[in-house]
């Protein structure tokens, strides 16, 4: 390092909720590397709207700026202002992330944009500012290969494929025993057109022996209530939203996950079930590499061969206690320390890159005095 040059933390902004009972997948992604990332090296700016996960509230070199009903915009870009991020990370689509887009050129040339892409792009969804976080990112990154392959297809751009991970506090697997009837079938995530979660509801009311539970709100609960009612299904329970602690329990205490959604990226569900050895069942379109098709449980192409395979484990034992530990085995793979640590990485090359350095190591800035 030359003389008069010192190290400081990379700061990193990203407009991504802090708070220890915010289980939306893109926020639990953000806390899980914020709670790993060297405080000595990296410097976070971040929201909270109410009690932050004690892991972040506790990290030196964190900023956590307050969500209020009004003004947030304008507050979180003076933040950006006065203490300039080397970093923006993960955009979304929201007000914020607008006008760091339409001000960056002016006001923020020297921000590397860095965004995380955790759904399959196609002509429906590639639309607007996740458009532009892609065309003028300085890095791009998708959660799985077949997200990175849309990505390309779309966009024309590479991109680095970064998994989530899966907190291992709460998603572990149950010890193994004789589970007596009756079985249960879990569905967790939202309630939304693409979700399909009337497809689980039609298979409950094929199953009338079997518990099918239903984990999460959304804009179409009213109507798959009403479905449920309508079929006469009294094998069906909704459960609200959980946090990640009680789904995890509830993952413990079933069977098989069936997961019917037609539009995702990587969905962090699919490695929780995997991680408690529930073996699931997921569509084929979007190709998610933590469910392994035949081992870990099936990934179908219509809802014809989603009930077939729904019957074949519901229908064997062995069949379902092999898949589980299997499922097991393959959730290591998606550990959020090596994850993180490769993050950290690509970080520091980022920034390094912007400012000309040949070192990646976080990073050196003439005249700059660590935080």
């Amino acid at each position: 390092m030359k003389r008069g040059m010192t190290r400081r933390p990379v700061r990193i902004f990203t407009p991504s909720f802090a708070d220890e009972g915010n289980t939306n997948a893109q926020n639990l992604t953000v806390k899980e590397l914020v709670a790993r990332l060297p405080a000595d090296k990296f410097h976070i700016t971040m929201i909270c709207q109410g009690t932050p996960d004690p892991r972040i509230a506790s990290r030196p070199n964190l900023r956590l700026v307050q969500w209020t009903d009004r003004g947030n915009t304008l507050r979180l870009l003076r933040q950006c202002l006065f203490c300039r991020p080397d970093i923006y990370f993960f955009p979304r689509c929201g007000p914020l992330d607008q006008a760091f887009f339409d001000f960056r050129k002016h006001v923020y040339s020297g921000t590397a944009l860095v965004s995380y892409i955790v759904m399959m792009m196609n002509k429906a969804t590639s639309n607007g500012l996740i458009g532009r976080s892609i065309l003028e990112a300085d890095l791009v990154c998708a959660n799985s290969t077949y997200v990175a392959e849309t990505i390309w297809k779309e966009f024309g751009r590479q991109s680095v494929v970064m998994y989530d991970g899966v907190d291992k506090r709460f998603f572990f697997p149950r010890q193994l025993r004789d589970k007596p009837e009756p079985l249960v079938v879990l569905y967790a995530g939202s309630f939304q057109p693409r979700k399909r979660v009337e497809t689980v509801i039609e298979q409950a009311a094929r199953w009338p022996g079997v518990i099918f539970r239903l984990a999460g709100k959304g804009e179409t609960e009213a109507r798959c209530r009403q479905m449920f009612r309508d079929l006469g299904c009294n094998n069906v329970g909704f459960l609200g939203h959980l946090s990640s602690a009680q789904l995890g329990d509830e993952m413990r205490k079933s069977d098989v996950f069936l997961f019917p959604s037609m539009l995702e990226g990587h969905p962090q569900v699919l490695i929780q079930a995997a991680a408690c050895g529930l073996p699931s069942i997921a569509m084929n379109i979007y190709r998610p590499d933590c469910v392994e098709d035949g081992e870990t449980g099936f990934l179908v192409g219509s809802d014809v061969e989603l009930s077939q395979r729904l019957d074949l484990l519901l229908a064997n034992h062995e069949l379902r206690q092999r898949m589980a530990e299997a499922a097991v085995q393959l959730a290591r793979r998606f550990d959020w320390d090596s994850i993180s640590a490769k993050w950290a990485e690509l970080f520091c090359q980022i920034v390094a890159a912007r400012r000309g350095l040949s070192s990646p190591q976080c990073v050196a800035e003439e005249g700059a005095h660590a935080q």
